[in-house]
Order: C-alpha cells, then sequence, then structure tokens
C-alpha cells in the first residue's frame, strides 16, 4: 500500500521502571544460562498500573506534541495483545474520555504485537476517506503483570515487558511522512500458537495460564511422531511483506537508514528476522530492546520515539518498522523523517 500525504505528526511513549534480568535470576525467576544466552538486560514492569491508564500516559505526550486540537480528531485505534480490563468493557472509550473527550468513533484492534501498525494503515485509509477530520490518535498498552502469565517464561523468543505507545497520524504534516505500508501471513501457521489448546472455553475462564512453551512442546512430540507441523519461515513470510513495502515506496532496501523491531533474544532477532532479510544489529534498534522488553504492539512505536527523540535518524532518512503476529503474520511499513524533535 503506498501512501500520499500521511505523516506521523506526533509519538508519545510511557516506559515504566526497570527491572533487570539479573535482579530475576536472583529472585528465580529467570534462568541463569537463559538468561546468558538471550542478551537481555532488563524490563520494564508496570505493577498494578494497568494497560488502559498506560495508553493515557502516553496519548497525553502525543496530543501534546502534534499541534492538532481535540475537534482535529476522527477517531481512536486503541492495540493490546493481553486483556485490557473488566469483560464487556471499553479500554478505547476509556482512553477517548481521559485525552480527547469527543464523540469519535473508538474501538480496539486485537492483532497481537501488528496491532498498532495495522492501525496505523486503517488511519491513512480513514483520513482519505473523512474529509471533515485531518488526525486520528492510535495508542497501544499491555501490562502482563497478571496472575495468569508469566513474563519470565511464557516464551523463550522474548520477556514480555509493560509499557505504551501513542501516535497522531495526521494530513496536515509531521516528524515523518508514511510513504507505504506492506503485509503478508501464512494463515497455515495459525496453529503453531494454538498448539493443543482447544479453542473453548476460552482459557482465562478456566483460569488457564497463557504458555507459547507448552505449544511449542506440543508441536516438536508431532514432529517426532512424523507429523509435520504447518510451519514457514518468519523471515521468509516477513520478506514478502518488506519487498511489498520497499516496491510501494519507490525505494530499495539499501536506502533504509534504520530498522524498528520487536524487542526478542538476540538469537531469535537475528535468525528469525534481521538475518533472513539482510539486516544487521547496527541497522536496528538492539540497544533499546534488550533493556525494555518486549512491549507487544508498542513495541516498534516506542522504538520510533527512541530513535527521533535521541536524534539518531533525522531527515531524508528512510526508517522501516517491522512487526509480526500470531496468524502467522508480518507487517512492514517505511517512514520518511522530516523534521528533528524540538529542542
Amino acid at each position: 500500500m503506498k501512501f500520499e500525504d500521511v505523516y506521523l505528526s506526533s509519538l508519545g511513549a510511557f516506559v515504566p521502571g526497570l527491572v533487570t534480568t539479573e535482579q530475576a535470576v536472583e529472585k528465580g525467576w529467570y534462568d541463569a544460562d537463559t538468561r546468558k544466552a538471550s542478551g537481555l538486560e532488563s524490563v520494564a514492569i508496570a505493577d498494578s498500573l494497568s494497560a488502559p491508564e498506560m495508553a493515557v500516559l502516553a496519548a497525553e505526550v502525543a496530543i501534546r506534541r502534534s499541534g492538532h486540537g481535540p475537534e482535529d480528531f476522527g477517531a481512536l485505534f486503541h492495540s493490546s495483545a493481553y486483556h485490557q480490563g473488566p469483560d464487556g468493557w471499553s479500554p478505547a472509550h476509556y482512553i477517548l474520555r481521559n485525552t480527547l473527550n469527543t464523540p469519535i468513533t473508538a474501538l480496539e484492534i486485537k492483532q497481537g504485537c501488528q496491532g498498532m501498525l495495522s492501525s496505523l494503515a486503517f488511519s491513512a485509509h480513514r483520513l482519505a476517506c473523512d474529509p471533515r477530520n485531518s488526525a486520528v490518535l492510535l495508542t497501544a498498552a499491555d501490562n502482563y503483570s497478571a496472575p495468569l502469565i508469566d513474563r519470565w517464561t511464557t516464551s523463550r523468543l522474548s520477556i514480555f515487558g509493560d509499557g505504551a505507545a501513542a501516535a497522531v497520524v495526521s494530513r496536515t504534516g509531521g516528524f515523518a511522512k508514511l510513504l507505504s505500508i506492506g503485509t503478508h501471513s501464512s494463515p497455515a501457521m495459525e496453529s503453531l500458537h494454538r498448539g493443543s489448546e482447544p479453542i473453548f472455553p476460552p482459557a482465562v475462564t478456566v483460569g488457564r495460564a497463557l504458555d507459547y512453551e507448552e505449544r511449542v512442546k506440543f508441536w516438536m512430540d508431532e514432529w517426532s511422531k512424523g507429523n509435520t507441523p504447518p510451519i514457514a519461515h518468519p523471515g521468509e513470510v516477513l520478506q514478502i511483506a518488506l519487498d511489498e513495502a520497499l516496491d510501494d515506496a519507490g525505494i530499495t532496501a539499501d536506502e533504509i537508514t534504520r530498522v524498528c523491531h520487536p524487542s526478542a533474544t538476540l538469537d531469535a532477532l537475528r535468525d528469525q528476522f534481521l538475518d533472513p532479510i539482510g539486516f544487521t544489529l547496527e541497522h536496528g534498534i538492539w540497544e533499546h530492546t534488550k533493556k525494555v522488553g518486549h512491549i507487544s504492539a508498542a513495541d516498534v512505536f516506542i522504538g520510533l520515539e527512541h530513535l527521533w527523540s535521541t536524534r539518531q535518524v533525522g531527515p531524508g532518512d528512510k526508517v522501516m518498522l517491522f512487526t509480526g503476529s500470531p496468524g502467522f503474520e508480518a507487517g512492514v511499513a517505511i517512514l520518511e523523517i522530516v523534521a528533528e524533535p524540538d529542542a
């Protein structure tokens, strides 16, 4: 998808206090050998501060930086990967009420870690079709300090972090121009994230913890029995999304200055994502992601805010954002930085 005259007007981020992986080993939460191999140094933990409350804090910063007033906004899209609050309740409208407080549509996009990137595409479509409003507010937040999840052991590929990101998408300008978004999915892989777990009743309703490693073990056992899992390499799926985004943006991969990627262990980041698409750690934001943990849908936007606010990118630089989600689906957004941060 190629876009014209769509900008990121501003970003906001909220990252709570960090707990080091060394502390986690001392507490018995994290295995020492796993820690050494992971390369991960710390993770952001919010304790009892809810995801929607963190989203409000990030959104307040983004709105203030954007220069847009509440009357400019036509929609709010909130993304999450984990439970946000009471069943039958709208976290998106909670965020709306406590930020813009205007009678616009607010909805939650549940696409795992890719939700906020997809929200960026939806907001661009919205702005193209709605001449009455010039901005859309995006938020994403999660808090994994919940009883039915262990952030340290749920997945061997990452440690789940808490936090929030917000972005204002605008027709009238901003610090980054959206050039394109590419996506690709491999729907046969949906069962990899399901394993042997029944679809009904939902796990949380019967007190079953989220455990990706249990699902991995199920498929490893099946493989040993000669039942090949429906698998494709995540990097291959990502490459197809990247090719689409590059083609629509009218650029080549060597014109990408920096890459905003999800937080993952060092081996997973290299083997599953960066190496297959031909990018190095130096292109990425490893020095940032190894400190905050995997903050689901907010990950790469927190990373972009870090890159831009610390002046690691500037006008003329092309920045790639990529994410993946259960399904398996990969998404790539390509931006051109057009402004420096304010002093």
